[in-house]
């Protein structure tokens, strides 16, 4: 592969793949590794060749031109720590990569898979591996942190960006920059179309995440400055043990019937969109409607599209949160942010209406 890149000039990925008679994802452990040790170049889909000697054939594996990382490295890492790197933070991690490395940087990522602790477990694992700055998802349950948890965030010895979280005032993480959703104006986006589909009555039904209470805001927000009525309230845990997700969903889903049937409910704002498409056919099975008795908005829209009956959902503008943390904490590591003013960054989410 070194050889036919630096024969080249650059090839495409999925070319070299079906020339080398390998898989593509195969080929791409091995470009992430030679990436790594200043082999190549690696962007979108390409691979170029790195002008002049490889820096991983400098002495003691440093150079002048590398700013003597380990292994010839050269250009600032980011770390981002996520939960995961499936459904909503793909497009997070997707949109803060392609502003990484399209400035020339390398972006490593700790997967945390909402473990206690594993959030400062995987920070600490990218410092110690050289990252010049974070971008954090911590693991905290309703988006921000409660009494006493998450100073440390405060306290790293290198810039910060907090990513879709958000610290109270006095938090001693609320100094920090953050870029996230404004899930709150999302709910009363929903509300607002189905008020203007002429509903009075709307529920909101979503289990509980870290979007959850900014979703809650928003939606009584809305429904007050409307003059709604009210929708029955969401029923309290009858235990103080952890439900299980069946026990979760059968809630969500009894909650829904009695707020049609005995509540005068006509519309639902539900997240996330996997939970509607599951509660549907559920709901009709039970005698409700949808959309004749309840019509459904979902939030999230990451397969409403893809529903039997497409549905109209709100969208999280998830890959411009990643893009844009990503050039904040770039512009405080370089000269154009450095010193300046922190920045609280909320951006709107879109709704997409679906016949």
């Amino acid at each position: 592969m070194l050889a036919l890149v630096r024969e080249r000039g650059s090839v495409r990925v999925a070319d070299l793949a079906r020339e080398l008679g390998i898989s593509p994802v195969t080929l791409r452990r091995d470009i992430e590794a030679m990436a790594a040790r200043g082999e190549i170049h690696r962007m979108h889909g390409v691979i170029s060749r790195v002008e002049g000697r490889p820096a991983a054939a400098s002495p003691a594996g440093a150079s002048e031109e590398s700013g003597g990382r380990p292994g010839g490295r050269s250009g600032l890492v980011i770390g981002m720590v996520v939960p995961t790197t499936e459904y909503y933070y793909a497009d997070v991690v997707r949109g803060a990569r392609e502003v990484v490395e399209a400035r020339g940087a390398r972006l490593t990522v700790g997967l945390t898979r909402y473990l206690p602790g594993e959030d400062r477990t995987q920070a600490d694992r990218l410092l110690s591996t050289g990252a010049d700055g974070l971008l954090l998802t911590p693991n905290w349950e309703v988006g921000s942190p409660g009494p006493g948890e998450g100073t440390w965030t405060a306290g790293l010895a290198v810039p910060t960006v907090l990513v879709e979280r958000w610290a109270p005032a006095g938090h001693p993480a609320a100094a920090l920059d953050r870029v996230g959703s404004d899930h709150a104006h999302g709910a009363a986006l929903a509300v607002q179309h189905l008020v203007e589909r002429g509903h009075r009555r709307i529920a909101l039904a979503s289990q509980e995440t870290p979007t959850t209470a900014r979703l809650r805001s928003g939606y009584e927000a809305a429904v007050a400055a409307l003059g709604l009525e009210p929708a029955p309230p969401w029923p309290a845990a009858g235990s103080a043990e952890p439900l299980s997700v069946a026990d979760r969903f059968a809630r969500t889903l009894d909650y829904l019937c009695g707020a049609v049937t005995e509540g005068g409910v006509s519309a639902a704002l539900i997240h996330s969109d996997t939970d509607a498409i599951m509660l549907i056919p559920r709901l009709q099975a039970r005698g409700v409607r949808v959309p004749e008795d309840l019509e459904v908005i979902t939030y999230d829209d990451e397969v409403a599209g893809l529903a039997d009956v497409p549905l109209s959902a709100v969208a999280p503008a998830k890959r411009e949160v990643g893009a844009r943390a990503a050039a904040l904490l770039l512009d405080r590591l370089g000269g154009a942010g450095r010193g300046g003013p922190g920045q609280h960054l909320e951006l709107l989410p879109r709704l997409t209406i679906r016949s």
